[in-house]
Order: structure tokens, then sequence, then C-alpha cells
């Protein structure tokens, strides 16, 4: 009998899981694969095989925001009172906390690091309390309003500018394939690695394509994801792709790898505007407006803290 071969997204449809979990589970050498050129193939009765062993799947994307729950759900209680989650990826949260649990009005504070779409869903939840957003919105040119106005809705909230950061593309040293603008990712000597669905750097892609009228499924390794700007330089620099996407600051930690700027992009904090006057929020602003918060800032790179710390908006 002919063997029938089956594509990463034909194993999803089957499975009813996301394309993500079916990499994960070849990775993890549970689900055999083999490659067909630059294409992994999948045969159909490998797949048929591990639905019958009946393994516990890895719901890695669906099961992200489930997770997150499950998480503060059995953190949170612990943290008590003086206790608030913080959702977001970038190191200079990692910052704020170390001042914030410092700070006259200390609070601890459990760090979650997930992109922007669920942390803005965890803080509409009541599973966070700040949450760290840049989402662009590609009709109005703006950053995070539009999507914090129609994501927490019937919420009043508030915006907090945090930085500026350059976002661009990762490439290898030297940029050899000269890869310098959007249209470039759909050339057929090009490879590129995302991010996954609902971070940032996933958002300002699929908004760039949608304007320039770029098929995104034109684009050679559109659907292999990476969850962090970390992992997506690194898989440029071994060679395991020739373009991602993310900010100039990773660039610099990871050898082997070229930066080119593409836009530079917003970087703030939500929070609901009833908590506004709760002690911790009034830290975290003092904070923020500090010159020796925006002074460690600068001295990491790859930020602009003229705006650190204004309210920009009150959605």
């Amino acid at each position: 009998m002919e063997e029938i071969s089956l594509t990463p997204e034909e194993v999803a449809a089957r499975l009813k899981i996301a394309k993500n979990t079916v990499y994960e589970l070849i990775k993890r050498g549970e689900l055999p694969a083999y490659r067909v050129g630059r294409k992994i193939r999948l045969d159909l009765k490998d797949v048929e095989n591990y639905k019958r062993q009946g393994k516990k799947l890895d719901f890695h994307e669906e099961e992200k925001i489930a997770g997150l729950t499950r998480l503060v759900q059995s953190i949170k209680p612990s943290l008590g009172p003086r206790g608030i989650v913080i959702c977001g990826q970038d190191v200079l949260l990692d910052i704020l906390t170390r001042h914030l649990e410092r700070h006259a009005n200390g609070i601890q504070v459990l760090r979650h690091n997930v992109g922007s779409f669920p942390g803005l869903l965890a803080l509409y939840q009541e599973k966070a309390d700040l949450a760290a957003i840049h989402l662009w919105d590609g009709d109005t040119n703006v950053y995070n309003i539009p999507y914090v106005r129609h994501m927490l809705p019937g919420i009043q909230s508030i915006i907090i500018h945090l930085a500026c950061r350059m976002q661009g593309f990762y490439v290898a040293k030297g940029n050899p394939k000269n890869i310098l603008a959007w249209q470039d990712l759909t050339r057929p000597d090009i490879t590129f690695i995302n991010r996954e669905k609902g971070s940032g750097t996933r958002v300002l892609l699929d908004e760039k394509l949608r304007l320039l009228d770029i098929a995104r499924h034109s684009i050679r390794g559109y659907e292999m994801e990476e969850l962090s700007h970390l992992a997506i330089a690194s898989t440029v620099a071994r060679g395991e792709a020739d373009v991602g996407m993310g900010n100039e600051k990773v660039s610099m930690q990871v050898r082997e790898v070229s930066f080119v700027p593409l836009q530079k992009e917003r970087y703030e904090l939500v929070i609901k505007k009833e908590d506004l006057y709760k002690p911790y929020i009034q830290a975290t602003m003092e904070i923020l407006q500090s010159e020796e918060f925006k002074k460690e800032l600068h001295g990491l790179g790859d930020y602009d803290v003229s705006e650190t710390g204004k309210v920009v908006a009150e959605v």
C-alpha cells in the first residue's frame, strides 16, 4: 500500500492541536518525521499510531493562557494582599520588579513571561495586575490604545509609557543575503522563523503583511514559531533560518547575528484605572519616573527613555 505523507498543518488538523504543538512533538521524538528538501513530512501510519497509543499531548499554544490562569491561581493566593502579578517579557520588567520589591511601599511581584495578547487577557480576567504590551495598529499607526480599548471592554484603563525600542530583522552576521525590507521575506531563497500568535512582534509582522498585501503563506517558514526574541536570534545564529524578528537589544547579546532596523515601537504598561491610587501603582509610577530607573535602562542600550513614566492615555 502506498504510504501517505502529511504536512505538519495536516497533522495538526487531524489531532486538533496547534501546528506549533506538532513541531514540539517532532522535536521531542514523539512523532517521527523526515525532510523532503526544506519541507517536513510525517507518515499517516505514524500519526495514527500516535493517536492509538493515547499519549498525553502538550497543548502548547491552546493551553498557554489556561496554564497562566492555573499558575496565577496557585501562586497569587500565597502572595496575599501585598503581592501582584506583572505580565510581559522584556528584561526592563525584571528591573522594575527589583525596584518595586525594594521600595518603601514594597510589594512582592510574580513575573510571568507571556506575550501582549495573553497579558491583556490575564488583566481582563483579573489574573494579573499589570500587563506590558507593544501592539501596533496598522490602520491608525498607533501603538496599544486600540487594542486596550477592545480587549478590556467596559474597563477603564490607563497606559503608562515604559520605553521605545527598535524592532527589526535578525539576520546572519554581515547580512549576506541582503535582507532589508518586508518584501524580502517572500524570496524563495529566504527561510523565516516567526514569533508565536499573540506576541507584539507577530502582530507587527501580520499588520505589515496585510497593509502591503503580502500573503502570509508565501513566506517560507511563516508557520515555524519560537517564544522569545532570544530564541529567534539563536535560531538565526545557528543557521536554521535566514531571518527572524525582534528588538535590537537581543541582537547585541547573540554572536553571529546582525540587526536590520525597521520600526521604533512603544512598549507600555496597562493598569486598571480603579487601581491607580493603590500604593503599589503609585510606587510603580514613582520608580518609572525616577532618574535612577531611567539611567539603568539607558545603560542597557536600545531603550529610548525620554517618555518613561508618562501617562499616555486613559482608555
